[in-house]
């Protein structure tokens, strides 16, 4: 009896693949640059929470991941029209992160096949186009910032 892993024959789960390359991902990430308490604060303002960190708590509160505290007030509406409010500056941020980075792995000499693999896509051109619509999406946010 053969799996679908050990049949030479067997076409490949490309979504099996990338959860384990995600998991793998995270461990290598954590292992090597956020193994301390002081490597892990790098990223996080001491004393304010970062529109993802509270758009992540209100879900996680809300779906039961995490458990309130003895005397924390129960997440309510208003709590939830916050954190729905988040959701478009924490997009922005997360595109402008990952345009950031496009451009710093092509700055290393990443083809756009291999920035493809990394972010799941199946070929150069979806990889691309992708940084194409973040860089314009990103430079029209600036602007309307600015």
């Amino acid at each position: 009896m053969h799996s679908e892993q050990t049949d030479p024959f067997a076409a490949p789960d490309p979504e099996r693949a990338r959860a384990g390359r995600v998991h793998a991902s995270l461990f290598r990430i954590a292992e090597r640059h956020a193994a301390t308490d002081e490597q892990r604060s790098r990223q996080v303002h001491p004393s304010a929470l970062a529109p993802h960190e509270a758009v992540r708590l209100v879900t996680f509160l809300l779906s039961g991941a995490a458990q309130l505290d003895d005397g924390e007030p129960e997440v309510d509406r208003a709590d939830i029209t916050a954190a729905l409010t988040l959701v478009p500056l924490v997009r922005g941020e997360l595109d402008a992160l990952e345009a950031g980075l496009l451009r710093m792995a092509r700055g290393r000499g990443m083809t756009w096949q291999e920035i493809a693999y990394g972010l799941g896509l199946g070929t150069a051109q979806a990889a691309r186009q992708r940084y194409e619509r973040l860089a314009g999406r990103t430079a029209t946010a600036e602007e309307g910032a600015g």
